[in-house]
């Protein structure tokens, strides 16, 4: 049904204005005459239309909210005041209006865990039950400041393996570029020239002519192939196996598997301390955790040591059973299990394997940039030297 925007005065005067729902403006100005008020103006409310890819809300902008919202609580203000004054201030209209309609949940009595759950694509499970945690405990304040603290830390972790993996993906598209102008463009003119001259071409540049006459022949069905081939590797990603076999894969990758496994890691222990140490009992901290993974293996693994917990079992025998886990990490696991301190040495886990992805992304760097420049050599010097072979020949021939 419609929406009409309203103007109008009361018979004392007064002037009002609202919206109000009906099916033509004559029954807006009939509704408005029974209320006594007379209209000056009816017009319908425009559609507002919203273009949003995900939530429409990044993670940096929840981790400043956090960190605000913390502070704020801190000083003592009240909860409802402190997400009116961080909705107003909020620059992401959408963010601003997940954020006031929070408050307005809230202030029709509803909890802050409660209110935040309905908008499940900004404020995961995680963020719902930690503060549902700090609700309970009346240490709303802490727990907000262990969750800004808890996501910069993850932001910092993504963002070096997505920095590790820009440079080698530009390079090998540049190269990939090139190549294909290379074949489709140049290599057919220096083709017409050696044809001209006659005799047998070298090797090298036999192939090479060989290989841009196949892809100038069939580029319409290799193109069409490279589509179809990224079509079907979406597809199975999506599937539960086909997930399973892409993360296992990823996991005993030569020079990054490593390195993800690291990050799985410290994403996993990093999760499971904060929620341990902000009082979620650990079964929800586990499947909490799994499907935080990012990792259908390290996922798998986590509710496998969760099933095995609810038999009444210790959390580090569990894991050591899985394999996914470095023998370390499950030691110290047992340690903070014997001791009582398991949150703790969650944390200090974490801190340790956040170091080592530093580390590790940091060498990755270093071997990756010679390394790229050996395959850019390889490739495109090999292309233009065996364009050049037989202009060598002839010259030589010449002599």
């Amino acid at each position: 049904m419609p929406v009409f925007i309203w103007e109008g005065k009361t018979r004392q005067g007064e002037a009002r204005a609202g919206t109000m729902e009906a099916p033509n403006a004559d029954i807006v100005i009939e509704r408005l005459k029974q209320q006594q008020i007379s209209a000056s103006k009816v017009k319908k409310k425009p559609v507002e239309i919203h273009l949003k890819i995900g939530s429409g809300v990044t993670a940096k902008e929840v981790v400043v909210f956090t960190r605000q919202f913390a502070t704020m609580i801190d000083a003592g203000l009240p909860l409802v005041q402190c997400l009116e004054i961080l909705g107003s201030q909020q620059a992401n209209v959408h963010f601003q209006k997940v954020i006031t309609t929070v408050k307005n949940d809230v202030e029709s009595g509803s909890t802050l865990a409660d209110a935040l759950a309905k908008h499940s694509k900004v404020f995961d499970d995680l963020y719902v039950n930690l503060v549902a945690a700090g609700e309970v405990g009346g240490i709303l304040d802490t727990i907000l400041n262990r969750l800004a603290t808890y996501m910069e830390k993850n932001l910092k972790l993504i963002r070096q393996v997505k920095g590790a993996m820009v440079y080698p993906s530009a390079v090998l598209l540049v190269a990939g570029v090139v190549t294909a102008v290379l074949l489709i463009f140049v290599i057919p003119v220096f083709e017409k020239m050696f044809r001209d001259f006659g005799g047998a071409l070298p090797a090298p540049t036999q192939f090479v002519i060989d290989l841009s006459n196949g892809l100038r022949a069939q580029i319409l069905p290799v193109a069409l192939g490279l589509v179809v081939a990224f079509v079907v590797y979406r597809a199975i990603g999506r599937t539960p196996k086909g997930r399973l076999i892409y993360d296992s894969i990823q996991l005993k990758l030569p020079v990054l598997g490593p390195l993800f496994r690291k990050v799985a890691v410290a994403k996993f222990t990093r999760t499971l301390g904060t929620m341990i140490s902000s009082g979620v009992p650990i079964l929800d901290a586990l499947q909490i955790t799994a499907r935080s993974a990012g990792n259908k293996v390290v996922e798998n693994a986590i509710m496998y040591t969760r099933e095995r917990i609810s038999e009444g079992r210790t959390m580090a025998d569990p894991l050591a059973e899985t394999a996914v886990f470095p023998a370390m990490v499950v030691q110290m696991i047992a340690v903070g299990e014997s001791t009582g301190a398991m949150d703790t040495m969650l944390q200090k886990i974490a801190d340790f394997y956040e170091e080592e992805v530093d580390a590790a992304v940091a060498a990755l760097s270093a071997l990756l940039e010679p390394l790229m420049m050996v395959i850019l050599g390889v490739l495109l010097g090999g292309l233009i030297i065996a364009m050049y072979l037989p202009i060598f020949e002839l010259a030589d021939n010449i002599k």
